[in-house]
This record gives structure tokens, sequence and C-alpha cells, in this order.
């Protein structure tokens, strides 16, 4: 006699539609298959089930994307041509400025506050026909002190920081696609703990125009979805050059989606690095790690970094902490008491830090990068953890960067793709790193380990 089947119950708020990915969702949409308020409907039906307990969200009006929605449908049944993200809802963490909507950057200094203009990258958003569906959590300033998210996957532990809101309301199926920052590992660690893609491009892809700026050197935007092409099709809608971010560069942007699409005319090979603070790693990491290297089998090799590579995570930290004493010193002056002690404590690091080691700092990122060019001779991609090990349990604390910090130092373009678990369940991310400006390529490498995996799990 056969198995009896049972049916599983579905997740609380779930809705069919919302299982469809961004692309899927898109081409429904520019087909006519799909309207546009429909699919911003369900989002705010799903949002309502779930943010009581998630609490993503430091802004959200239903009746605003629903009036996106609406001039969108009509477009598109009037004949007008639609965008690559067309009808799409985008969620934006609350350090991005949106004209008319408040963005008050996780502080209380800024409450109240609405731009009047949108950040360039949302800007490109709205002309690629993408919705802007809310504002979600940050912590403090995009620093330490967390936000009120949690964690979708287990409530009592940290969804990451400081782009939590934005990990949290993609993993928890609110939204299809959201954007985040990083300076230090705020896009890679929390897409980790939450069990999303996390892809954070290299230095300067896409525009900072209009958002916080924290630390120039450093900050970094970066996307949030449920799969690779996702990630690709949201990207590359953002990258390109703005004459008012003098990190960005006049040239072409990259087709990062069909080139994420195509079949790599090799199987790519991997270089599993045991960063610093790899002692520091659960046990759950460390095992996890060791099965997909052998697993990979002649497509990974293993190898080491020199030791001047333990010092790092102090540089970065050192340009972090410099430049924010300098960024956020209106902030300081406009109501330090009202600051959280881990901001208060950092800009005083920051103030203490001497010219001539901050300058001297400044020049470790290239120095850095040259000393990864043996290994990517020998490689497509650097492979390694995107965190320590699962999210920690609690909300005192975002949770280590550790694995993050080096890859932002060096502006190279980073990813972390949800393929691993922990021994109770919990998503861990995989993390693929690629040269500066490789940024197509390194996606095609994590779409390919993403579908490599899924193939080996339905045999």
């Amino acid at each position: 006699m056969g198995a009896e089947m049972t049916t599983k119950p579905m997740p609380k708020g779930h809705i069919a539609m919302l299982d469809l990915s961004a692309r899927e969702l898109r081409d429904r949409m520019a087909s006519g298959a799909l309207n546009a308020t429909d699919l911003v409907q369900a989002c705010l039906d799903r949002i309502a089930a779930l943010e009581p307990e998630i609490q993503a969200w430091a802004w959200l009006d239903g009746g605003y994307a629903m009036s996106q929605a609406q001039a969108l449908d009509a477009a598109r049944r009037a004949g007008r041509p639609t965008g690559p993200l067309h009808g799409l809802p985008v969620a934006l963490k609350d350090v991005i400025d949106t004209a008319k909507v408040p963005t008050q950057n996780g502080t209380a200094l800024d409450e109240g506050r609405v731009p009047e203009r949108d950040a360039a990258l949302v800007e490109r958003l709205r002309a690629a026909g993408a919705i802007i569906i809310g504002k979600t959590v940050t912590a403090e300033l995009a620093f330490l002190h967390p936000g009120k998210t949690r964690n979708p996957h287990d409530p009592a532990r940290t969804p990451g920081g400081s782009s939590s809101g934005s990990a949290a309301a993609v993993a928890a199926g609110m939204v299809p696609l959201a954007v985040g920052t990083q300076t230090g590992g705020s896009v890679i660690r929390p897409a980790s703990f939450c069990g999303t893609v996390g892809f954070k491009p290299s230095f300067g892809a896409i525009p900072r125009t209009g958002v916080l700026s924290q630390s120039p050197s450093l900050d970094t935007v970066g996307v949030f979805a449920r799969n690779v092409e996702d990630a690709a099709l949201l990207a590359e809608a953002l990258y390109g050059h703005d004459a008012k971010d003098r990190a960005t560069v006049l040239a072409p942007p990259p087709r990062l989606h069909s080139v994420a699409m195509t079949k790599p005319p090799v199987r790519p090979t991997l270089a599993f690095l045991r960063l610093p603070g790899w002692d520091r790693a659960d046990a759950d990491t460390h095992a996890a790690f060791a099965e997909l290297v052998e697993a990979l089998g002649e497509q990974c090799f293993e190898t080491a970094l020199p030791g001047i590579f333990d010092e790092a995570a102090e540089i970065r930290e050192r340009i972090n902490l410099a430049e924010m004493a300098k960024s956020y010193f209106a902030y300081e002056k406009k109501g330090r008491d009202a600051l959280s002690e881990e901001m208060r404590a950092a800009l005083d690091r920051g103030k203490a830090i001497l010219a001539r080691d901050y300058i001297a700092a400044l020049d470790w990122s290239d120095v850095l990068y040259a000393g990864l060019d043996e290994i990517f001779e020998r490689c497509d991609a650097i492979l390694c953890p995107a965190a320590l090990g699962p999210a920690p349990q609690g909300h005192a604390s975002t949770g280590d960067a550790i694995f993050n910090g080096l890859w932002t130092l060096t502006g190279m373009p980073a990813v972390s793709v949800p393929i691993l678990q922990s021994e109770t369940g919990l998503p861990m991310g995989v993390q693929l790193v690629g040269r500066r400006g490789d940024d197509a390529r390194l996606l095609r490498t994590a779409r390919w380990l993403e579908g490599l995996l899924a193939e080996e799990e339905t045999e």
C-alpha cells in the first residue's frame, strides 16, 4: 500500500500569487494576465497578516501604493510601453529619500522629515515601472543600534542589520523586492539571517545621491530578492552614472539580468576561504561548509589569505568611524542625548582618530584588492560564509559583520545565496565574491550554484 497523502497547512497570510518570482509577476503584468492593483493588494494583505509579529515597516500607506498601481495598469491598457520592473512593488530602506514620503533614517532626530525630492535610485525605479510600496525599518542611522524588526523564521532572533526591514519583508513574502545599503555587512548579513538573496554590487555601481551618507568611502547600495535572477533584474535598473555621486563611473551599465540567466561557458571554479574570524564561526557553519566544499568536488579548492588581511576589519572600521564622525556631526549637534549609547560611543571614537591614520587607512583598499589577484587567476569567484552562523538569539545586537567588511572595504561585489541550513532549520547564506566590476559574471556564478544545489535536492 502506498503512503497516505497529507495536506500541509499553509503558513499564516499565505497568498498563492506571492509564490511567483518577481520576473514571473512582471511578465504576467506586462501581458495583461495580472494587474498591478491585484499584486499590490496581495502584498498589503500579507503585510497586514504578518506585520504585527515581524514589524518590518517604518512607513506604509496602502492608498499611496495602490494609486501607483492604478496608474501603471491604466498606462498598460492604453498601450504604452512597460518598463523592466513594471508593476513590481519595491520596499526601500528608510535611509533612501522619497519625495513627499517620510524618510526618517531610524532616528527620532529625523521624526517627521519629508524630503522634497526622490533619491537618484528612486527616480530610476519609477522610470522602470516599479511601485514604491513603503519604507522599511533600519538600524539607527544605518549603524548598530537595532530597530524593531524581528526575524521571520524565529521572532526571538535578530534579522540582522542595518537593512533589517528590507531583508525581513522579502523573506516573509510581504514584497518581492527591496533595496538596502551596506557600509560593513548591512545587506549580506541580514540576507543570510533571513534567508533571502542579498546582492552588494561593486562600489559605485548604484548612485547614492539622496541616500543617507555615513561613510562615503564605503557606503554601497544593495538589493534583496528571493532568487538570484530577481536580484539581477532589480539591480540592473539601478546601475549607472550619476554626476552628483563621484563614486559612479561614466560607462554603460552591465547587462546583469541577461548575463545572469545564461549558462556559464564552463563549470565555474570557486576558491573557498577561511576568512579572519573563522575560529569564531558556529559549529553549524564549519559543518555546512565542509559538506558544501566536498559536494562541489573539483569545482572548489581551498586557499588562504596572507596574514596582512587580518588587519582588514580594523582598517575598515577606522575609515567608517572617522567618516561617520564628520557625516553625523549635525545629528550630534542637534541632539546628542537623543542618540543611542552605541552611536555616541562610535562618534567619540571617530573623532579621536588621527588624520594620518585615517588617510593611511584609505590606501589599504587597493593594496588588499591587489593581494587577491593570485586567487582570482584560478577561480571564477571566492566562496565563504555570509555570517558566523544562523541568526543569533535576542535583539540587542544585529550580529557580527566580520565575514562582510573585507569585501566592502575593497569595493568588490558580493552575493549571499540562501542554500544552507543550521541543524535547527534556520537559514544560512553562502557568500560569493567577484572581482570589481565583474558583477554580471558573479551573479551568473551565483545562479549556477543556486541551481546546482536545487537539482541535487530533487534527485
